[in-house]
């Protein structure tokens, strides 16, 4: 079995673990993290509370998977990017498209985001979740950036590069978080995205290249 193609364990297993990452989100919207329980969490997924502490080690742990697939999503674009195109339209293309909702899904997901990030504005430890899942998007993004560069490339500003495209991101859904902008057109997420890039990013030679 190749790595691209895992399991049909692995599958059942990813597919357990976002279901209870989506319990946890719409519980933490309705009830906030102080108001519910890993039972809580676990009877709304479906699952036994053993199989809950299986995957997570607490209620804030549980919505890692939900968070984590919007970094994969986008990191997914930028690895099917062909090396040589000017890095600066490569990276505002992947983060355009990865978060305009194409979909009913999609928009409810980034609705989920939403009612995540207000509710860690009070619980560390759901801060320390998107914190973390940032932290490893930043990582997965050096080896696919580094392609992307080619040859010759200074390492650090590719990890720069890393840094700013991760926390364009971040820094877009939290500013997002905290209004009523819907989830395209101006004030969107991806708008704001685009922009924060471009502050982060206007002064890199990788960028101006």
């Amino acid at each position: 079995m190749s790595p691209q193609q895992p399991s049909l364990t692995e599958r059942r297993k990813a597919a357990t673990q976002l279901d209870i990452a989506r319990a946890a989100a719409a519980l933490f919207a309705e009830r906030g993290p102080d108001g519910t329980t890993a039972e809580d969490i676990a009877h709304r997924a479906g699952v036994a509370l053993r199989t809950f502490y299986r995957y997570f080690r607490s209620k804030q742990d549980a919505v890692g998977p939900l968070l984590t697939g919007g970094a994969e999503r986008w990191q997914a674009l930028l690895g099917a990017a062909e090396p040589g195109a000017p890095l600066a339209g490569v990276l505002e293309r992947a983060v355009t498209e990865a978060l305009s909702p194409g979909d009913e899904h999609a928009t409810e997901q980034l609705g989920q985001t939403r009612g995540l990030l207000r509710a860690a504005q009070d619980d560390p430890a759901l801060r320390a979740v998107w914190y973390r899942v940032n932290q490893d998007s930043e990582e997965r993004l050096l080896p696919v950036l580094t392609r992307l560069a080619g040859d010759g490339a200074d390492p650090l500003e590719i990890r720069l590069a890393a840094a700013a495209a991760t926390d364009a991101v971040r820094v877009a859904l939290e500013t997002w978080a905290g209004t009523d902008a819907p989830t395209t057109g101006a004030a969107s997420p991806a708008d704001l995205a685009v922009r924060c890039l471009h502050e982060l990013t206007g002064g890199m030679r990788l960028f101006t290249a």
